[in-house]
């Protein structure tokens, strides 16, 4: 039997996932993300936890989700893994392994293709999927076709400018991006603000909010918690508002561990998106993602079996 090999790399752990030709999972298991010596260990991490499972004969391909931009065979950036710009992946992996059948892609663009190829949109061919996580990624896929950009950064949703006058400061330099505001910080962070600017009685005091406590207690009507998370829809279905007008995908996925809220938080985005009523856009599809942590892998031997 011949398989495909699915990595996701992350900054704490490289997910593997054995498929055969048919893109079902045939086994998958982590190993630590190996960042000393600028990560130069990493992959050669990959191929010999592969080796210890599979021949390598037996490996038809290997796609790879790495968390930075790509373009083609190199990545150009992934600061937290301690790789030098325009890392040559692919050939690297080509002379570890001996195989040439070997892709590359930004993560986000490879959990949304696993998402398309066997989760929540598996019934679509063009989606747009927004991970809200501690911060904001995105990926684009269209007519089957993952959408990387000229510099491979298209996706970048958690930058989109939603908040003008009265932003909260980026890590990427500007302010009111939608991850000021709809990541689990950005939530944090409003709820904050409008513990100040909006005094509500009766409610529940969190000395130390997380998303998820803010998230629960809006669930169970709690004023201040309540009017947090309509703000948060708000900004996420302006976005999406931008994404639909830009890209015009069939369905939005929102994946992440604030989307764990589930059709709680994914009603409000709907009610917050249909206040844009552009007539081509107006029946946009909000689904939750369904794979989870396993939609990197999906998504990566996905490449192998597009390609191939």
């Amino acid at each position: 039997m011949k398989y495909i090999m699915g990595i996701d790399v992350g900054g704490t752990s490289v997910k593997i996932g054995q498929f055969n030709e048919n893109l079902e999972l045939v086994e998958k298991w982590e190993i630590p993300t190996n960042k000393e010596e600028h990560g130069t260990k990493i992959l050669e991490d990959v191929v010999q936890s592969i080796k210890s499972k599979v021949h390598l004969e037996e490996i038809l391909g290997y796609g790879f989700g790495v968390p930075g931009p790509v373009s083609g065979k190199v990545v150009i950036e992934c600061v937290n893994l301690g790789w030098p710009s325009n890392y040559p992946l692919v050939d690297i992996v080509e002379s570890l392994t001996g195989n040439a059948n070997i892709y590359v892609e930004n993560d986000a663009n490879v959990a949304t293709l696993g998402e398309l190829s066997k989760g929540a949109a598996k019934e679509f061919h063009s989606a747009v999927m927004l991970t809200l996580g501690t911060g904001i990624g995105g990926g684009i896929v269209v007519n089957d076709a993952i959408i990387s950009g000229a510099n491979g950064a298209a996706g970048e949703f958690g930058h989109i400018q939603v908040e003008r006058d009265h932003g909260f400061p980026c890590n990427c330099g500007s302010t009111g991006c939608l991850e000021t505001v709809a990541s689990a910080s950005g939530i944090k962070s409003l709820y904050q603000k409008y513990k100040v600017e909006q005094p509500f009685k009766g409610v529940k005091d969190l000395l130390d909010p997380s998303a998820k406590a803010i998230m629960d207690l809006a669930v169970k009507g709690d004023a201040l918690a309540s009017y947090t998370i309509d703000q948060v829809a708000s900004y996420l279905g302006y976005a999406s508002h931008l994404v639909a007008m830009s890209v015009n995908p069939e369905v939005i996925i929102f994946g992440g561990g604030v989307s764990k809220a589930g059709d709680f938080l994914l009603d409000k985005i709907r009610e917050a998106y249909a206040m844009y009523p552009f007539k081509a856009t107006k029946n946009m599809k909000f689904l939750l993602a369904t794979l989870g942590n396993d939609a990197g892998i999906y998504g990566a031997a996905g490449l192998v079996k597009r390609h191939g």
